[in-house]
């Protein structure tokens, strides 16, 4: 058995929200990095003390227990992994995997047991359900019901907000309350935010975006509290994962989104701070979250000290900043996309007018994000930082003809290429060049002389003005005569029996894999067909086109071979036939 076991699209669970990633695990530790937000789990070796196996929504999972009283849960293994784990587990942890069933009989009467940070619903000792005392927000107790309200998480399409549970009333003898004891110990592992103490600073009356109106912003050692005239919003510094400082379009205000999850350690504060009201909070928040703020970068728009782009997504007016790393649009709803998880990029006409382009990022996990109505003036720059920044350009060949010296889109539909338009146009041009020589020719030997002397006539006997409203006399028409249609050339006849022409290289690969295409999109047409396969021959590796090359030259080799045989046999040298 190796030193490592590797595992890809495990999904670990945050908040009610699935998030897919790698799961790696190594004699020294156990390393899970999300794939969404780039978070990395480091669990010791030393520490884990218990693992289970058990079945899950999304095949099978586990659950992960360490000395230190945290609990990690993985799904997305298959039921063949089971061995290898716990072998590994065996070998290098000295833990054993051990298998548990979960009920599923859908029985809301059973037992409420408190294990570290989890409370556990069980049935007939089989696990129901778990709750992470850590993702309770706030705790409410009745006579015999106690209610568990949740944090929220937005990247979740559903979210649980609470759940009650009854207590039923214990002996009479016993002195303490049922009711109380289950929240106590609710509360003692819960994340219940409670504001304690003074603040560590107040900024009055800060206008905010997002929730929308002028709040007081509260700074407390543990979270950020918005007090506004009708809301109040507390937001734990646990759930602060980045910091940006974007400046403003109009270069006279500032946006200082927040990216939600994680921070540590708290810095000490100058006691007296001046400057910007905006440095002023971007230093605070530093210093208390921990983490480092982004700005853009060097990205130039076409709006002279402008670093960002204004643009639409899903028919809200914003600005997308093209950053170091990745973009950021702001700011309804906020979307941070980072190069690592893109997987591509599309530079699309608009749909409205052509004034306008769209840009569209596909990321690795198959999501598609459009921002629409972009200024054709800021093609070139975009298209310059994308290709630096050495992105998937998925029409680079197109958009690449598209670009002008002035790295501008044309006014009008003409830069598709029509065939039939051309071919019209062609033909058209070689008739006016035919009709224009022979009026010239005729035209000139018949009124040249006529038009010079009614000219001298008309300017010696007549006035000024008299010669000035007589009008040049009118051609008379001329009648061409058709020219001869030359005879069209003969169509050679197909010879049936002549060796067939090779394929290329693309159609020998499409004939290989067009039973796989059809397996993997059922129902799909031959037109589709022919489409996805042209996509998925422009992904092909540079290896793999050049064994489809030599088995094309090979051909091709072996059809002139057979038809140097056949017509040295006699084979071709029918006549054409005559139509």
């Amino acid at each position: 058995m190796g030193d490592t076991l590797e595992f890809n699209e495990i999904y670990h669970e945050s908040k009610g929200s699935w998030n897919d990633g790698r799961l790696r695990f190594s004699k020294q530790n156990l390393v899970y990095k999300s794939s969404k937000t780039g978070k990395v789990d480091n669990i010791p070796a030393a520490e884990l003390s218990q693992a289970t196996w058990r079945r899950v929504c999304l095949g099978h999972g586990i659950k992960l227990a360490t000395s230190t009283g945290h609990v990690y849960k993985y799904d997305g293994f298959r039921d063949t992994d089971y061995e290898r784990i716990s072998e590994f587990f065996k070998a290098n942890y000295k833990v054993e995997l051990t298998e548990k069933d979960m009920c599923v009989k859908g029985w809301n009467w059973g037992t409420a047991k408190f294990s570290g940070p989890l409370l556990s619903f069980d049935v007939n000792d089989s696990s129901v359900f778990e709750i992470p005392l850590a993702s309770v927000s706030q705790c409410a107790t009745g006579k015999n019901e106690v209610t568990l309200e949740f944090h929220q998480n937005d990247d979740a399409e559903v979210s649980l907000m609470e759940v009650r549970f009854y207590v039923p009333p214990g002996p009479a003898d016993e002195g303490a309350d049922p009711v109380e004891a289950f929240a106590a110990n609710v509360l003692s592992k819960a994340d219940v935010i409670q504001a304690t103490g003074d603040a560590v600073c107040v900024f009055k009356e800060l206008q905010c975006l997002t929730p929308r109106g002028r709040y007081d912003i509260l700074i407390y050692p543990a979270f950020l509290h918005l007090h506004g005239k009708t809301f109040d919003y507390k937001i734990p510094y646990t759930t602060v994962l980045r910091l940006f400082l974007l400046p403003h379009k109009d270069q006279r205000q500032m946006f200082f989104p927040l990216r939600l999850i994680i921070i540590p350690s708290l810095r000490k504060l100058s006691k007296n701070m001046s400057g910007s009201l905006y440095e002023m909070v971007s230093r605070v928040m530093k210093a208390l979250v921990n983490r480092k703020i982004t700005v853009p970068g060097n990205f130039q728009g076409n709006t002279p000290g402008a670093q960002c782009i204004t643009c639409s997504y899903k028919a809200q007016s914003g600005l997308l900043y093209p950053l170091e790393r990745g973009f950021i649009y702001v700011h309804k709803p906020p979307v941070h996309l980072r190069f690592e998880e893109i997987s591509c990029v599309n530079f699309a006409r608009g749909t409205t007018t052509t004034r306008s382009f769209d840009f569209e990022v596909e990321t690795k996990q198959g999501n598609q994000f459009t921002f629409s109505s972009i200024e054709r003036e800021e093609y070139g720059k975009l298209f310059d930082f994308v290709n630096a920044k050495k992105l998937n350009i998925k029409n680079r060949g197109f958009k690449e003809g598209m670009k002008s010296k002035n790295n501008e889109y044309s006014d009008s539909d003409e830069d598709q290429h029509d065939a039939y338009l051309e071919r019209m146009k062609a033909e058209g041009k070689i008739r006016e060049e035919g009709d224009g020589s022979n009026d010239s020719d005729e035209e000139t030997g018949e009124y040249d002389s006529n038009a010079s002397e009614s000219d001298s006539g008309s300017g010696g006997d007549g006035s000024d003005d008299e010669g000035k409203k007589k009008k040049p006399p009118k051609k008379a028409k001329v009648v061409k005569e058709r020219k001869e249609r030359k005879p069209r050339k003969e169509k050679k006849q197909k010879d049936t029996n002549a060796p067939k022409r090779p394929m290329s290289s693309y159609m020998l690969w499409l004939n290989s894999s067009r039973e796989r295409i059809k397996s993997e999109n059922p129902g799909i047409s031959i037109t589709e067909i022919s489409k996805k396969a042209g996509e998925m021959w422009k992904q092909i590796g540079k290896d793999d086109k050049e064994g489809w090359d030599r088995k094309a030259e090979e051909a091709k080799k072996n059809y002139e071979k057979a038809m140097k045989e056949y017509r040295e046999n006699g084979g071709g040298s029918s006549t054409p036939a005559k139509k």
